[in-house]
């Protein structure tokens, strides 16, 4: 048990900015706390949640609801998921090799895909949440906070790590029995919405279609193409539960 709970407090350190104690020796491996990632969503998303409440209770429209809890995600996790999507927009689409991408998304600098697809992500994200704003879907915003955070152990299991440094190169160990129980951790609130079957096998397609295109350009994941996955699962969901409310 005190193994698992180290597991979890890792998960936490790691994916966000919220206080959760000192590890102690012996600190768990990446890829053993991997199935703790969704519980790592919990805390992102009933922060945001309490902020979109806040907000409605002060009588502000339900896009500056929306784009309040937005805010509230980026600074609890320390904008981390953006962070590696920035990036890997910036190499996927700006190196025409290999070792070329990985060397532009190894520099902190941000270029003109990666702006533009921060854009994108942000603009399609807030869009979803002014949505659930506005139907009081507040139990939706923590689920998919917790679902999209399945992204990035599913990715570590699917891909092998492209260089051997890196956030990436520490999930190796990823193995079935972790992402099955971090699908069932992450999975489990989305199914109690009335979409949440669909808006999942979207973000599954969604995340599966970047795992072949990480494939393609660099053989395998990093930690900005494991970021990138819990991005582009969250804002799948969010659209989708916004589509069809």
């Amino acid at each position: 048990m005190r193994q698992r709970l180290a597991e979890m407090q890792l998960a936490v350190i790691l994916l966000t900015r919220v206080p959760f104690g000192r590890l102690r020796d012996p600190v768990p491996r990446l890829d053993a706390a991997a199935w703790a990632f969704p519980l790592a969503g919990l805390p992102v998303g009933l922060i945001a949640a309490g902020v979109m409440v806040a907000a409605l209770a002060l009588g502000l429209s339900p896009p500056v609801a929306g784009g309040l809890a937005l805010a509230a995600q980026v600074i609890t996790t320390g904008a981390l998921h953006e962070d590696g999507f920035a990036d890997l927009c910036d190499g996927f689409w700006g190196g025409t090799t290999r070792e070329r991408r990985l060397e532009i998304m190894r520099d902190s600098r941000i270029g003109s895909y990666g702006a533009v697809g921060l854009i994108l992500s942000l603009g399609l994200r807030w869009l979803g949440l002014a949505t659930l704003a506005e139907l009081e879907a507040i139990g939706a915003l923590i689920a998919v906070a917790m679902a999209s955070r399945v992204a990035p152990a599913a990715l570590m299991a699917w891909l092998p790590a492209a260089r051997p440094d890196g956030l990436g190169a520490q999930g190796k160990g990823v193995g079935t029995a972790s992402v099955i129980l971090a699908a069932l951790l992450g999975g489990l609130p989305m199914l109690l919405l009335p979409q949440g079957w669909t808006a999942l096998g979207v973000a599954a397609f969604a995340v599966a279609t970047l795992a072949v295109i990480a494939w393609r350009k660099l053989r395998g994941q990093t930690g900005d193409v494991l970021g990138a996955g819990q991005q582009v699962a969250e804002a799948a969901m969010l659209l989708t539960l916004g589509a069809h409310a």
